[in-house]
């Protein structure tokens, strides 16, 4: 994540962030630039993302992701702005994040009629939202998220149906012949005032959002590529409780906390939140309302369902002068401008952005917190193009490593991902594969499973230019894990099958316990079995290897069960005594006893004739008439035809 402007001075009335973080201040683009392509170097990742609060108020940002898109062209990097104004983006945006990997588009227009835009002071148009959404479609995006609020100061039943006219509009208008409408996700949230906005003082209702909420749903109930989805009212009250509230809070907070509440909770079991939450309030003699309660109820709006007539102005002042909890927090905001921007609001005036205009005289600007630093526009260079996936392979290198300690616990695709990053760290040559996603042609023999250890990995890594055995294995092995050790390499021919095509078998060590054993006391409940009961290693496995069937039942992807013989698929299979391994540590006579440890060969072919771990634990259940559980697995040796 690379910062390229810190700060905000759009003014959106609703947007705490925004006032707190001013003035607005832009990174040189040299800087940023050098700073990808380092990064890029030094940890091989390829995702980029550049961070602001408002990334497409940096002027220079056309001109800088061009340069980074030209310069790392041949790396197949992705570059995403999470915040971005759908009012500035144009085809150079298009072409920063757009390519092999498109990252997904969303804008916050916020209010769905031009009277609430100018309200909350967001700065855009009608014109400017179907400008920006229209050309995301013309330029290949099919999908776009769009962020709007409900329950805004002034808002009426028909701005809240705006949200709906407001999408259906911008569906029609993104049509083209031969491709399907415009698909939108909608993320409609409820609007809880912040402290420190031009809005802090106004007051939110839990039934008036979810009168508001039924009458979208009524609405988009009867449209087609639309996927919406709602932010719990319980969610936004405690939001509203928890952002507005004075040190009363405090104890509220650790009841809550005693409860069980906390973040995670809120997703997870948002019912056994919410009532944490209420009896924490209740417990502290206090309402989910109480600073409203005793400051008295305010809206400046009679009625939201259809009038906008405001509260008087006398009434209005006298709500404006009262003391808020958190007034004695310096933030550099004089709070006399957030109750004329307030004033501004009620007659739908907007203020123009400072960064770009004139001196709002919000009071931040000074000795103490400095000036608005502005980078002016660039020159925009010529746009190379896409990344084009070099697939010329000249040269096939297979690697023998090992997935050891930590290294287990990486999945298959991440390891993958490590590989790739690595390849990119130590500038190797990869060739690509083709279609809309080209990746890297790092071809795994076998994927191993989540946990499971190995010393006999197999990858083939394919090259567009030929490389030094020696040297290829010295620069990958430099940007690889300590956890994964490279054995050997060899080049093989470009043309012959891949590794996966021509694998045989596998060698894994397992280590086993019978599962009626306790974890507290093994070695006494050892003692304290009878012959019949104590684990015979030995005399299972060769009851294994005498058995000419022992049969499972698979089920296939379409339901259909299968009978495979297991027995056909294992070759070798052996009781490894305590002392005889270093794979397993096993501290004494009596463990070796209590814990089994099998080597077994087994089918390993990509037809899906497998002979795994479970299965060996399955033939071991079937003669011992007992259950075990498998404590660890090793991958010890692939073969190859």
């Amino acid at each position: 994540v690379i910062e390229v402007r810190r700060g905000c001075t759009r003014g959106c009335r609703f947007c705490q962030p925004g006032m707190l973080t001013r003035p607005a201040r832009d990174v040189e683009p040299e800087e940023i630039v050098d700073t990808i392509e380092k990064g890029l170097r030094a940890t091989g990742h390829n995702e980029f993302s550049l961070l602001s609060l408002s990334c497409s108020d940096y002027l220079a940002l056309p001109a800088v992701g061009t340069e980074i898109r030209n310069r790392l062209k041949d790396e197949n990097i992705s570059l995403s702005l999470p915040s971005q104004r759908v009012d500035r983006f144009d085809e150079n945006i298009a072409n920063i994040i757009g390519g092999t990997r498109q990252s997904s588009l969303t804008f916050a227009p916020e209010a769905g009629t031009q009277r609430m835009r100018d309200i909350i002071n967001k700065g855009l148009t009608n014109e400017e939202l179907l400008r920006g959404v229209k050309t995301a479609y013309e330029q290949g995006w099919d999908k776009v998220k769009l962020y709007f609020m409900i329950g805004l100061p002034g808002e009426t039943d028909a701005d809240v149906l705006g949200i709906a006219e407001t999408v259906h509009w911008l569906q029609q208008e993104c049509r083209t012949k031969g491709r399907k409408k415009l698909q939108v996700t909608l993320t409609i949230s409820n609007f809880t005032p912040k402290p420190h906005t031009p809005f802090q003082w106004h007051s939110v209702s839990v039934a008036e959002f979810e009168r508001k909420q039924e009458l979208l749903k009524a609405e988009f109930r009867r449209m087609k590529g639309v996927k919406v989805n709602y932010t719990d009212v319980r969610i936004s009250a405690m939001e509203d409780f928890l952002g507005r509230g004075d040190r009363r809070l405090a104890s509220v907070i650790r009841r809550a906390w005693e409860r069980g509440a906390g973040m995670d909770s809120w997703w997870e079991s948002l019912d056994r939140a919410f009532a944490a939450w209420s009896e924490a309030i209740a417990e502290s003699d206090l309402s989910w309302k109480y600073r409203q309660v005793e400051n008295g109820e305010w809206n400046v709006f009679h009625n939201t369902e259809n009038s906008t007539e405001i509260t008087s102005a006398q009434n209005l002042s006298s709500r404006l002068d009262q003391a808020l909890p958190w007034d004695h927090i310096e933030t550099g905001i004089d709070k006399n401008w957030l109750k004329e921007d307030l004033h501004k609001a009620l007659a739908a005036i907007t203020v123009p952005d400072c960064f770009f205009a004139t001196c709002s005289h919000c009071g931040v600007c000074g000795p103490d917190l400095g000036h608005n630093i502005v980078v002016p526009p660039l020159p925009i260079p010529e746009f190379d193009g896409q990344f084009v996936p070099n697939q010329n392979k000249v040269q096939r290198l297979r690697v023998w490593l090992g997935k050891l300690g930590e290294m287990a616990l990486v999945s298959h695709l991440d390891l993958a991902r490590l590989f790739a990053r690595a390849v990119r760290r130590s500038s190797i040559p990869i060739a690509f594969s083709g279609g809309y996603h080209p990746s890297p042609r790092i071809i795994p023999a076998s994927a191993l499973s989540l946990g499971t250890t190995s010393t006999g990995e197999i990858v083939d890594f394919e090259l567009t230019e030929p490389m030094d055995v020696v040297t290829f294995q010295n620069k990958l092995g430099a940007a690889l894990p300590t956890d994964i050790p490279i054995y050997k390499v060899e080049e093989v021919e470009v043309k012959s099958p891949s590794v996966s095509q021509i694998l045989e078998k596998a060698e894994y060590v397992l280590k086993v316990r019978k599962i009626a054993e306790s974890s507290e006391n093994l070695t006494e409940n050892f003692y304290n079995q009878t012959t019949e009961e104590k684990p015979n290693w030995q005399k299972w496995v060769e009851v294994i290897n005498n058995s000419e069937s022992i049969l499972w039942e698979q089920t296939t992807k379409s339901g259909k069960v299968k009978v495979i013989n297991l027995r056909d698929r294992l070759f070798e299979l052996e009781y490894i005594e305590y002392s005889t391994t270093d794979i397993f540590s096993l501290e004494t006579k009596w463990d070796a006893k209590i814990y089994g440890i099998l080597r077994y060969v087994g089918s390993y072919q990509n037809d899906g004739t497998l002979l795994r771990p479970q299965h060996i634990i399955y033939m071991l259940e079937q003669v011992s008439k007992q259950e075990f559980e498998l404590l660890h697995s090793h991958r010890k040796k692939l073969f190859l035809r």
